[in-house]
């Protein structure tokens, strides 16, 4: 999806005059409502109200909505599998929201680093924020798309609880009976699909269209051959090397990799050619997205879904 050449611009990195606006007038409304935020997080406290939850991206909020029951309200920033969350623009009503809020999740790593604005102009000492990268020991450069390591996604998991509880004290058993179903059932069949690819399939060597599917290949033991700097290329909406896209037009035509996974929101053309190239050679294409497709899915059915097609490309080529 972080393709300026096929419609969707990446350029997060720059904080455009739009959001700096934005953020102008955040600020301005932050100042006037900081003792209204200091008696709304009172309120949640006591648990006289839902925690308010704002989610800097869907597949986080889903989670954290599940997690949280009928006694949060979570609010994702992005929703739409169109946009791209690494050059969002934020708008008043996101700086409002995140205003508002008890309780924000964003995800770090450099990926979404219009929050971290929205954050600084909207000073609010009773406010909990987790950044994802911070829980996992991630640094900006390191991979930002956490939510395709199962491993990560216990962590952020465990975590949300426990700053749920930690707002809401006197519902701390209700947020743990909502995790324990959650992992029980919601998470089960992710689970299990994440643990029977990587016992059946573990080190068989694929191909990917970036750096999204790195992650999910760890987490499942594939080994992606993929050279890293085009994964990264593509990530960041930049040309890739002339020596990278030989060397993966030689993988697939040479068959060293067995499936090759394609982020379908990504439609730059060096990808599209490699992926008509992996249907040419037989080579079976599995299908992730970035955000949540649709953009109603919760968490666990966007991914089983994703988990299911991969395994099916597996079981083409592999057997079981």
């Amino acid at each position: 999806m972080h393709n300026a050449r096929s419609g969707v611009g990446h350029g997060h990195r720059r904080i455009t005059t739009t959001a700096l606006g934005v953020l102008a007038v955040a600020v301005l409304a932050g100042t006037s409502a900081c003792s209204t935020a200091s008696r709304a997080a009172t309120s949640a406290a006591d648990g006289s109200r839902p925690i308010r939850v704002v989610a800097a991206e869907n597949f986080w909020g889903s989670i954290a909505t599940q997690l949280g029951g009928s006694h949060v309200k979570v609010q994702s920033l992005i929703t739409n599998p169109n946009t791209d969350p690494h050059s969002y623009e934020p708008t008043t009503a996101d700086g409002r929201a995140v205003e508002s809020a008890d309780y924000v999740v964003t995800n770090g790593i450099g990926y979404d680093t219009w929050s971290d604005k929205l954050l600084a102009a909207t000073p609010e000492p009773h406010r909990t924020v987790l950044k994802v990268g911070t829980l996992l020991g991630k640094k900006e450069g390191d991979n930002p798309h956490q939510w395709y390591s199962a491993d990560s996604v216990h962590q952020v998991v465990d975590r949300i609880t426990a700053d749920y509880q930690k707002l809401d004290p006197a519902d701390a058993a209700y947020f743990d009976a909502q995790r324990q179903s959650f992992l029980t059932q919601a998470l089960g069949p992710y689970d299990q699909l994440e643990s029977g690819i990587k016992a059946t399939y573990a080190g068989t060597p694929i191909g990917a269209s970036e750096s999204i599917v790195t992650p999910l290949a760890e987490s499942l033991g594939l080994k992606l051959l993929t050279p890293e700097s085009f994964l990264d290329a593509m990530s960041e909406g930049n040309d890739p090397t002339a020596a990278d896209k030989a060397t993966i037009d030689r993988q697939i035509a040479t068959r060293q990799i067995k499936v090759y996974v394609f982020n379908t929101q990504n439609s730059d053309p060096d990808v599209m050619a490699q992926v008509n190239a992996a249907k040419a050679q037989g080579i079976p294409v599995a299908q992730v997205t970035e955000t949540l497709a649709p953009a109603g899915d919760t968490f666990q059915d966007w991914q089983v879904q994703e988990l299911q097609g991969i395994e099916n490309a597996l079981k083409q080529v592999v057997g079981a």
